[in-house]
């Protein structure tokens, strides 16, 4: 039986089904003419490309720019506080002033930031700088989000363990050696200890249902990765990427790391991407690397 492919999503379909059983169109071209757009795999606008999908529109929306204008909402709540205690139509307390100055800046600084990555992401969506794409079934993001759900879990019970043991020790040896204050550091410490335990259990959780709730996509540039909602990059100075591999376990697809340097140092990110079997991530790595030489 011949393979054909839905005009709308590109999804692989048996040549004698009537609607696509991914997006529900109604398939009305002929066998003929979808495996001539099959032999189409590359975008003839972007030299790098190595996948991409037979007549299929990116229609996903950035993210970015909602959080992008939220900030530009509170720069503007700010300056208008920043404003009336200047010109003094209402009291404001000079406290109030100087955290909303502070707010103001951070949130200019933030906004520009979050307005790079914005266009950044941009000239993925827009196939600009794409090199490759490819949407999760409902069978691959499950794992992918359970997966990050078990990575998360086990990554936070080892903070927890070793700040938690460290409060123990500090708090222990003040409630041994200081006679003052002993029941309130007590309480103070089951406190800590109680917060650290609901963020290390709770984020987890947060994560997997925001996980779920994401678009399945995955858009693949030289320096800029958008996954399943969430958008990398390593453009910036003294970032890059450190290293890329096949994984076949627990699915298959991309092992990502890159790094960047901020105030506190270098840092690395490490990024899972699921991807269907017909990908060739061998010639996407190369392509990849090559990229980032």
């Amino acid at each position: 039986m011949k393979t054909i492919y839905c005009p709308n999503c590109g999804e692989k379909l048996n040549n004698n089904v009537e609607f696509c059983t991914n997006c529900g169109n109604k398939i009305q071209i002929s066998s003929e003419e979808n495996l001539q757009k099959e032999k189409i795999m590359t975008a003839p606008s972007n030299p790098h490309a190595v996948i991409h999908k037979i007549n299929k529109k990116i229609t996903i929306e950035n993210n970015q720019t909602s959080i992008t204008k939220k900030l530009w909402y509170a720069a503007g709540f700010f300056l208008l506080i920043i404003f009336i205690a200047l010109t003094e139509i209402i009291e404001i307390h000079p406290a109030i002033f100087f955290l909303s100055f502070f707010f103001f800046i951070s949130s200019v600084i933030i906004g520009f930031m979050f307005r790079s990555r914005e266009k950044k992401l941009q000239t993925l969506i827009t196939g600009k700088n794409l090199v490759a794409e490819w949407t999760l079934t409902k069978e691959q993001k499950k794992s992918y989000v359970n997966y990050l759900f078990k990575h998360e879990s086990g990554k936070n019970l080892i903070i927890l363990f070793s700040i938690g043991s460290i409060a123990v020790v500090v708090f222990g040896l003040f409630i041994l050696f200081i006679d003052e204050g002993k029941l309130a550091m007590f309480f103070v410490l089951i406190g800590l200890i109680v917060f650290l335990s609901l963020v290390a259990f709770g984020m987890p959780y947060y994560y997997k249902i925001k996980n779920t709730k994401g678009d399945g996509n995955i858009l693949i540039g030289a320096k800029y990765a958008y996954i399943n909602g969430y958008f990398h990059n390593w453009d910036f100075p003294l970032s890059g990427l450190k290293k890329i591999k096949i994984i076949k376990d627990p699915f298959y697809g991309i092992n990502l790391v890159y790094y960047y340097t901020d105030r506190t140092l270098s840092h690395s990110e490490e990024l899972f991407i699921p991807a269907p079997k017909d990908v060739d991530l061998k010639k996407l790595i190369v392509t990849l690397k090559e990229l980032n030489m």
